[in-house]
């Protein structure tokens, strides 16, 4: 994710970082140069049409085109925003589950359970590791907490490993309460807790598995291609050269919104404007750390 301050107008403006839409839309700049510009040198110099033919009436037609195209485009970017931001709450809410959790146990297990404490320290903080790759299908072994008593790495690369995490963590729960740490109480208490990882887990599933459908995705494509395209028809006779740099501006703006989109419905990769998943599986394990072994918080 992208760290700017957006009071910087004048930095904003001129920095290009590697997610700006015009490194993307470059190739396909160009091209819309190429063919604006052969358009209309052919229709100045070699083709007498008259400033008066019927081409010069679809002007009003781009007029009409344009309103549609712009409801298209604001639907298309807030449907997209809506998932990163659904994305960024259910992490949000994982953060406070952790915490939550944690407290929970600390206080539940007491002084005397140093092992266990730790063990559901590095447990919880493997389960959000896990989430992370498990939605950017990757999995990084040297990222999880060693614990002894459960090599992370017994873990299949195709199987749901946060899934494979959070019941290792309910058998240690229902472990402890044979053993008398934990009352039918606590059970329960623990188990809602517990209960909001996976729900959370599910919620990222749907929003990762769920792209925009491809019909509407496809149409809002050719629509925008087409709508470039023809607008040297409609302009040429007014606006003469100045229709090639008129075109590609237009290009850009409308297919930079599309990009945009694009990259933040799946707000769970490594992109720039992606979520921060990284920074937050950390803030969550120093989280951990803190409340569960106060003893080495600065």
């Amino acid at each position: 994710m992208v760290d700017y301050n957006p009071k910087e107008w004048v930095k904003i403006i001129f920095s290009i970082h590697k997610a700006d839409t015009l490194r993307k839309l470059f190739p396909l700049l160009i091209f819309v140069f190429l063919y604006t510009s052969a358009f209309a040198y052919l229709v100045l110099e070699y083709w007498d049409v008259g400033e008066t033919a019927d081409l010069k009436n679809l002007s009003v037609l781009h007029s009409l085109l344009g309103f549609v195209i712009s409801l298209l485009l604001v639907f298309r970017t807030n449907t997209a925003y809506d998932r990163w931001w659904e994305g960024r709450k259910q992490w949000g809410s994982l953060v406070n589950a952790s915490r939550n959790v944690a407290v929970k146990l600390t206080y539940l297990l007491g002084e005397t359970h140093t092992e266990e404490k730790l063990y559901f320290q590095k447990m919880i903080g493997n389960y959000c590791v896990a989430l992370k790759n498990h939605l950017r299908k990757t999995n990084f072994y040297h990222e999880y907490e060693h614990i002894e008593t459960f090599p992370i790495q017994r873990i299949g690369d195709d199987s749901h490993v946060p899934n494979h995490l959070i019941g290792l963590i309910q058998q240690r729960v229902f472990e402890l309460q044979r053993k008398g740490v934990f009352s039918a109480e606590h059970i329960l208490i623990l188990d809602y807790e517990f209960r909001q990882f996976t729900e959370i887990c599910g919620a990222c599933e749907r929003i990762k598995n769920s792209p925009i459908p491809y019909s509407y995705s496809s149409f809002l494509k050719k629509f925008i291609i087409i709508y470039c395209f023809s607008l040297p028809v409609g302009y040429i006779f007014n606006l003469h050269y100045l229709i090639i740099p008129f075109v590609v501006f237009v290009f850009y703006v409308l297919a930079s919104l599309e990009v945009i989109a694009e990259e933040i419905e799946d707000p769970f990769g490594a992109d720039a404007n992606d979520l921060p998943l990284d920074r937050m599986c950390e803030t969550i394990k120093r989280s951990l750390r803190e409340i569960m072994t106060p003893q080495q918080a600065s």
